[in-house]
C-alpha cells in the first residue's frame, strides 16, 4: 500500500486562512496528520504594550474583522476589572445585543463557507444575503459594518432610542424570514449528511483533554460555554449553551445553525428588557496588576490577561484565541479519514489562523 506526506494548505480553496497541514496517507486514507502554523504574525501583543492602554481596544477588534466586537470587549472586561470599574446596566445589555448580533454574523459567513464547499453556491449566496441584514443593524447603531469601535472601557459610545429599536426589530423579523427556509437544508439535505455525517469524529472525552472549546466542544457534549459565566447581562438575560452529542461535523454544524436561533432571541431579548441609564462611566487613573477576563467568541473561549504598572502603558497583553485551542482536535478528527473529506472536517472547527498567530 503506497504511503505519502505532503502539505494540504496553506493556500487552499476551502481555507480561508493560512495553515497547513502536512498529511500522510495510504492511498486515500489519512494515517496522521501534523498542522503547521506560523504564515502570519502582526506583533499585536507587542503593539499593545507600546500604545495608551485607551487605544488599545481599537488594536484588539482589529484581531479578528468577523469578532471585532466581542475582541473589543474582552479588552474593555480585563482593563475594567485591573482598574474596578462597574460599567451601567444599559451598557452592559447593549454589549449582549452586538455580541450576539457579531456571532449571528459569524456563523452565517461560516455556513455560507461550508455550502460553498459542497459546491452548493446558491446556498452560499443566500446564506450571505441573509447576513447582509445582521450587518444592516450593525452598521445603523454602530456606524460601521464590520469594525464596529462601539465598545469604550466603562461602557459604550453608542447608544439605541426607541425609534432605532423598532426598526432594529422590523430588521430581525426579515432576517428571520430569509433564515427560516435555509435551516431545513443544512439539517435535512442528503449530500450535507453525506459529507458530514460520521466524519471527523471527536469524542466527549478527547474534546475535555485536548481543551477544545465553542461548537466544536459543545458539538461533543461538552456543555461548556463562557457565557455562562454571566459576563455583560448574560445572567440577566437567563442564557443556555446549545449542545449535541454526535461528536462530528454535522454535529458541529448542527450546533452552529441552533446557536443563530439562540443567539436571535438574545438579540430581541436584550432590546425588549434594554434597562434605562447612562451608557458609559468616566474612567480614571491606570492599570495596576493582573487582571483576566474570559468571553465567548463564535468559535468559542476568548482569553484576555493584562497586566498594569501604574503607567499608561501596560506592562503586559496575552491574548488566547478559540482557533488556537481548536487547532490540536484536528490530530483526532482527521486520521482514518479520507482524503476527499478533509477540507470539510477542517472547516468544521472554522479556523481563524489571522487570530490564532495575532
Amino acid at each position: 500500500m503506497a504511503r505519502v506526506t505532503f502539505p494540504f494548505g496553506p493556500q487552499h480553496p476551502v481555507l480561508p486562512e493560512a495553515v497547513q497541514l502536512q498529511l500522510t496517507c495510504e492511498d486515500e486514507r489519512v494515517i496522521e496528520v501534523v498542522p503547521v502554523i506560523g504564515y502570519m504574525h502582526r506583533g499585536v501583543e507587542k503593539a499593545a504594550e507600546r500604545n495608551p492602554y485607551a487605544n488599545n481596544v481599537f488594536l484588539c477588534e482589529r484581531i479578528c474583522g468577523i469578532c471585532s466586537f466581542i475582541h473589543a470587549l474582552a479588552y474593555c472586561q480585563v482593563i475594567e476589572e485591573n482598574m474596578g470599574v462597574e460599567v451601567p446596566p444599559r451598557a452592559r445589555y447593549l454589549r449582549v445585543f452586538w455580541s450576539e448580533l457579531s456571532r449571528i454574523h459569524s456563523h452565517m459567513l461560516w455556513l455560507g463557507l461550508l455550502a460553498d464547499a459542497f459546491g452548493f453556491e446558491s446556498l452560499f449566496m443566500q446564506c450571505w444575503r441573509a447576513r447582509e441584514v445582521i450587518l444592516d443593524i450593525l452598521e445603523m447603531t454602530t456606524g460601521q459594518r464590520v469594525i464596529q469601535s462601539a465598545c469604550i472601557i466603562g461602557g459604550v459610545r453608542r447608544n439605541i432610542n426607541e425609534e432605532m429599536a423598532g426598526t432594529v426589530r422590523k430588521l430581525l423579523d426579515e432576517f428571520r424570514r430569509q433564515w427560516k427556509p435555509l435551516k431545513p437544508v443544512f439539517i435535512n439535505d442528503y449530500t450535507i449528511k453525506s459529507r458530514t455525517v460520521g466524519k471527523g469524529i471527536l469524542p466527549k472525552e478527547q474534546a475535555l483533554a485536548l481543551g477544545a472549546v465553542g461548537p466544536t466542544a459543545r458539538a461533543s457534549g461538552v456543555t461548556y460555554d463562557a457565557r455562562l459565566t454571566g459576563y455583560a447581562a448574560y445572567k440577566e438575560l437567563g442564557f443556555e449553551p446549545v449542545t449535541d452529542n454526535g461528536c462530528d461535523s454535522y454535529a458541529r454544524m448542527i450546533v452552529r445553525v441552533r446557536e443563530v436561533d439562540r443567539s436571535l432571541e438574545l438579540v430581541y431579548k436584550s432590546l425588549a428588557e434594554l434597562p434605562e441609564g447612562e451608557i458609559a462611566v468616566k474612567v480614571k487613573g491606570f492599570p495596576q496588576g493582573e487582571a483576566i477576563t474570559r468571553v465567548e467568541q463564535p468559535r468559542g473561549e476568548l482569553f484576555y490577561f493584562a497586566k498594569g504598572n501604574g503607567t499608561s502603558h501596560l506592562e503586559r497583553l496575552k491574548v488566547r484565541t478559540p482557533t488556537f485551542a481548536n487547532i490540536p482536535t484536528l490530530l483526532v478528527m482527521i486520521p482514518g479519514s479520507e482524503l476527499a473529506d478533509v477540507p470539510i472536517i477542517t472547516l468544521s472547527i472554522d479556523p481563524c489562523i489571522a487570530c490564532t498567530e495575532r
